[in-house]
């Protein structure tokens, strides 16, 4: 259903000092329509949401909803308008219910005693249940929940209070499918519902949208018809350049590579007994539906997850990771890229140049102080590697967008000199651009003769990136692939538990 024009937007502006993070960019969406926004980390995305959501206020430019003028001062004036967002960076409070962060806030009045409790689980079930998700327990406590979870209730709530506009910023970025959340799509636009849909997956982006504008640099380049274009057009019009060849060529590993990195019977948590082999030179691949035990297996890797059973050794001798300090001073070092860069990766208040030198701070600082030269001069070639631009060393983390605080989470992995990588889904939420930087980034690593383990939602990155992919299901390595046997659609059969259990499948 489509009832015309629901969000007109003409000459958006928005400066931060002496920054234009938007300039004179310009939209239409209709109601029933499912409208993407395309573009780079650093586009310019981000501040078009938080300006359509109320959180940040725009320099000029007008914003008109069903035709009337629309100046959103707070998340709550814009959600009393109908507009509301699933934000990438989650919103929710964690040391709060779901149903507590579903209402608020109205949820404070006698939220404490017990008819205001049963209120608040009686109207949190309902909304649940109205968007297909009745199997939450709003009575958890949202800190105790997987990101998968955590990002099922940002977007339930956005569903609940969207009744003209409803905007999804990477909404699929820690789901383990899409179809939950595309039926609730497909329901709000039947309804008139105009949804803005951010996204770097052009796949759903195809198959979910009907057009597409195109951000780069903070301004709109363009509104086009998804259906008049071909993916290396929309990358074209997003960086400004023709599409390189996205996965870098992959050698092979030599059969008497020295193992770097083993796991034996590990077991804690989900996990039952895995067993693997990293060796010198590789990019060992972990696949696995949410929940499978691989979070686990990466945090006890890491050092942050206690186990319960098994071993594990590093350069051929058996070591106990307590802490991430020791992982990384256990020769020849484990560095760990985490899964929420947000709340594990970044100190938002500091500098991005603080945040990147922090594993060499003593080596830097002179009586025990660091200055913005040294800094960057420590910082200089880690950031090179991640394509980190130096005009962001100065800006506070939590001011960069997505991609780039990704870079400087993996610029400072390599600032501690560790020679094996543990990634945790290292390309979720960024742009195409950022993810050929994080691809480049990982070869150059294991052709110089470093080792990684990497697990990623994206299984067309785990079969052209990696030289094996282990699959998790269980808590037990499930099969294992490689070569020309290592493809989709074997990650995803056994990721469902199909086939036959082995060890290892290597092509012929």
């Amino acid at each position: 259903m489509s009832s015309g024009s629901v969000l007109s937007i003409e000459g958006l502006t928005k400066r931060y000092g002496a920054t234009t993070a938007l300039s004179s960019v310009s939209l239409e969406a209709s109601g029933g329509e499912v409208h993407a926004i395309l573009g780079e980390n650093g586009a310019g995305k981000s501040t078009l949401v938080k300006i359509l959501s109320g959180a940040v206020l725009r320099n000029s430019g007008t914003i008109r909803l069903a035709g009337a003028g629309y100046d959103a001062r707070s998340v709550l004036e814009a959600r009393a308008a109908g507009v509301a967002t699933a934000f990438q960076e989650l919103s929710l409070l964690p040391n709060l219910t779901i149903g507590q962060n579903l209402l608020l806030p109205r949820v404070s009045s006698g939220a404490f005693l017990p008819a205001g409790r049963r209120r608040i689980l009686a109207e949190a079930t309902a909304i649940l249940g109205r968007f297909d998700a009745g199997d939450i327990d709003p009575r958890r406590t949202v800190g105790e929940l997987t990101l998968a979870e955590k990002q099922r209730v940002e977007i339930v709530r956005a569903l609940a209070h969207g009744t003209r506009v409803l905007i999804l910023d990477e909404p699929t970025a820690a789901l383990p499918d899409t179809d939950w959340l595309f039926r609730q799509v497909r329901r709000a636009t039947e309804a008139g519902i105009a949804v803005l849909y951010i996204s770097h997956r052009l796949g759903e982006v195809r198959e979910l949208c009907q057009r597409a504008t195109v951000l780069r640099n903070g301004r709109s380049i363009g509104t086009v018809p998804l259906v008049d274009v071909n993916d290396d057009q929309i990358f074209q019009m997003m960086v400004g350049r023709s599409p390189q060849s996205q996965f870098p060529a992959r050698p092979q590993v030599p059969a008497d590579a020295l193992p770097v990195l083993e796991g034996r019977q590990i077991a804690g948590g989900r996990l039952r007994g895995i067993d693997f082999v990293l060796r010198k030179g590789e990019i060992l691949g972990f696949a696995g539906l949410e929940g499978q035990g691989q979070s686990e297996l990466f945090r006890a890797l890491a050092g942050l997850n206690p186990r319960v059973g098994g071993t594990i050794l590093v350069g051929g001798k058996e070591v106990e990771l307590s802490s991430p300090r020791k992982a990384m001073a256990t020769p020849p070092g484990i560095a760990f890229v985490p899964e929420e860069r947000k709340v594990e990766g970044i100190f938002g208040g500091l500098r991005t140049a603080e945040n990147i030198s922090l594993p060499v701070l003593e080596r830097i600082s002179a009586a025990g102080f660091v200055t913005s030269r040294r800094d960057a001069e420590a910082i200089a070639e880690s950031a090179e590697a991640v394509a980190l631009a130096r005009r962001y060393f100065g800006f506070r983390m939590d001011e960069l967008s997505g991609g780039n605080q990704q870079k400087a989470v993996l610029a400072r992995a390599l600032m501690t000199g560790a020679q094996c990588l543990v990634m945790f889904d290292p390309t979720r939420g960024v742009d195409v651009g950022t993810k050929q930087a994080i691809y480049a980034l990982i070869r150059r690593f294991a052709d110089s003769g470093g080792a990684i383990a990497i697990y990623s939602s994206e299984l067309s990155e785990l079969v052209h990136l990696c030289d094996r992919c282990a699959v998790v299901y269980r808590g037990r390595i499930h099969a294992e692939f490689a070569r020309e046997a290592l493809s989709e659609e074997n990650l995803l059969s056994a990721a469902h538990g199909h086939g036959a259990e082995t060890r290892e499948r290597r092509a012929g």
